[in-house]
C-alpha cells in the first residue's frame, strides 16, 4: 500500500514504546501523545465504568429480587425440580443484573471511549477500512493535543454523532449477549418443566 511508506524493523515497536512512555518524539510521528497524557482519560473511563456498572447492577438485582419475592413459589414434591428452580432463582437475576449493568455503562460511556480510542491510536502506524466505500483503507491523520482538544474537534468537525461512530458493534455485542441469556433461561425453564 502507498499509505505505508517504510518497513518497520523488528525492534521498532520496542523503541517506539519506550519513546512513548518517556514522552520523547518518535521519528515517524510527532503526533504521538506520551502515555502520561493518556493516564487521566483512561483512569477516568475505568472508574466511571466501574461506578456506573456497580450502581446499575445493585439496582437491577434489588428490583429483580423484590419482584421474585412477591411472586408465588412453585410447590413441587420433586426435589430435582426444586433444585433447578432454586438455581434459576439464584443465578438468573445476577446474570440479568450484570448484563444490564454492562450495557448501561457501555452505552453511557461510549462517547468517552471514542475519545479515548482516538487519543490512544493517534500517531501510530494505523490504517482503517473505509466502510463507506468498502475497497480502500484510510490512514489516521489526527493531531489532537489532548482530551479537551479531541472532544472539541469531534464536536466541531463531525457533530454529536461523531461520538457514536462504531456504536453498531455495541448493538451486535449486546444482542448476542441477550440471545445467550434468553437461551440459558429457556434451557433452565425446560429442565424445570421436565423434572
Amino acid at each position: 500500500s502507498e499509505i505505508i511508506r517504510d518497513n518497520p524493523g523488528i525492534l521498532d515497536c520496542v523503541k517506539e514504546g519506550i519513546g512513548r512512555v518517556m514522552g520523547m518524539g518518535v521519528p515517524h510521528s510527532k503526533r504521538l501523545l506520551p502515555l502520561w497524557n493518556l493516564v487521566f482519560p483512561t483512569v477516568l473511563h475505568g472508574i466511571l465504568h466501574y461506578v456506573i456498572s456497580s450502581s446499575v447492577q445493585r439496582l437491577v438485582l434489588y428490583l429483580l429480587r423484590r419482584r421474585n419475592n412477591g411472586s408465588p413459589k412453585h410447590s413441587s414434591p420433586d426435589s430435582q425440580a426444586d433444585a433447578v428452580q432454586s438455581m434459576l432463582d439464584a443465578y438468573f437475576p445476577e446474570l440479568m443484573a450484570s448484563f444490564a449493568a454492562s450495557l448501561c455503562a457501555d452505552v453511557l460511556l461510549f462517547p468517552l471511549e471514542t475519545v479515548l480510542h482516538r487519543l490512544h491510536i493517534q500517531g501510530t502506524r494505523t490504517i482503517i477500512d473505509n466502510t463507506d466505500l468498502g475497497f480502500e483503507v484510510l490512514p489516521i491523520n489526527t493531531q489532537y493535543e489532548g482530551m479537551r482538544d479531541c472532544i472539541n474537534a469531534i464536536r466541531r468537525e463531525e457533530g454529536t454523532m461523531g461520538f457514536y461512530k462504531g456504536f453498531g458493534s455495541i448493538v451486535v455485542q449486546y444482542s448476542l449477549h441477550a440471545a445467550v441469556l434468553q437461551i440459558t433461561k429457556m434451557i433452565y425453564s425446560t429442565l424445570l418443566r421436565n423434572a
